[in-house]
């Protein structure tokens, strides 16, 4: 059974990390069989890095898997299964794995995108993505945290098998006036404040989608036609704990 394709233009802006994670997806289907087929995107948290991975998701009709900090093997190899359209699997790890690698095997052009990846090697199962990887010939994409790669480095047989290291980047302004488009479709928001969001948000998409979402509030209640620094009135998402809510907490 494949996974129904639902493309949503409208609701995802062509943010430069989207378009940079479509492009390894290509890659990796794209690439010639002699060659590997994981490709590895990471960056820092809030780069937007599971928005791109989802786009994909959709775009290319991927499976998707999101490691939980608390899997074990055999919960991993159920979420994978999961991902798969697989209604409660059973069995043993082995009896599992190689129900999963036959549906993916069935399918070989079909991508995997395994998200929070790095939790993987935390826990010493990125082996068991190695062994989906021989067995499958499926491209898989790994997405995690900024030392993904490093991490990689301990599994030697995994890390050498990445055909392609991708580095999330950081929000820029034509990636905040793409967001600006959609928090605020009737409005221009301005580039003087749109940089100060960036700023004050330290280039994180999830920062400035919150500021936004403050934005397009102002805008709304007030009935405005355009909003710049000057005239804009809300806070700023800097990830920072305010002054107030520090002192509650050292109560």
């Amino acid at each position: 059974m494949k996974p129904q394709q639902n493309v949503n233009h409208v609701s995802v802006a062509p943010l430069r990390n989207v378009t940079a994670f479509l492009k390894l997806a290509d890659t990796l289907i794209q690439r010639n069989l002699n060659l590997p087929g994981l490709g590895v995107f990471y960056g820092f948290s809030g780069l937007g890095k599971t928005v791109a991975a989802n786009y994909v998701r959709n775009s290319h009709g991927a499976y998707l898997v999101e490691i939980r900090d608390h899997w074990t093997r055999k919960a991993f190899v159920e979420g994978l299964l999961n991902a798969l359209f697989v209604q409660s699997p059973r069995g043993t790890i082995s009896q599992m794995m190689g129900q999963a690698t036959r549906i993916l095997g069935d399918d070989p052009s079909r991508l995997l995108i395994i998200d929070e990846a790095d939790k993987l090697v935390d826990k010493n199962m990125i082996e068991l993505v190695r062994d989906i990887h021989e067995e499958a010939q499926v491209p898989i994409i790994l997405a995690g945290e900024e030392l993904l790669p490093q991490k990689l480095e301990r599994s030697e047989r995994t890390h050498n098998r990445v055909l392609e290291w991708v580095m999330a980047e950081l929000c820029d302004l034509d990636d905040a006036q793409a967001l600006a488009g959609l928090f605020c479709p009737n409005a221009k928001v301005s580039d003087d404040l749109l940089q100060e969001i960036i700023d004050k948000g330290q280039g994180r998409a999830r920062r400035v989608v919150t500021t936004l979402n403050a934005v397009s509030d102002q805008v709304r209640n007030q009935a405005l036609a355009e909003i710049d620094l000057a005239t804009y009135a809300g806070a700023y998402s800097t990830g920072r704990v305010s002054p107030r809510y520090a002192s509650k907490r050292a109560r």
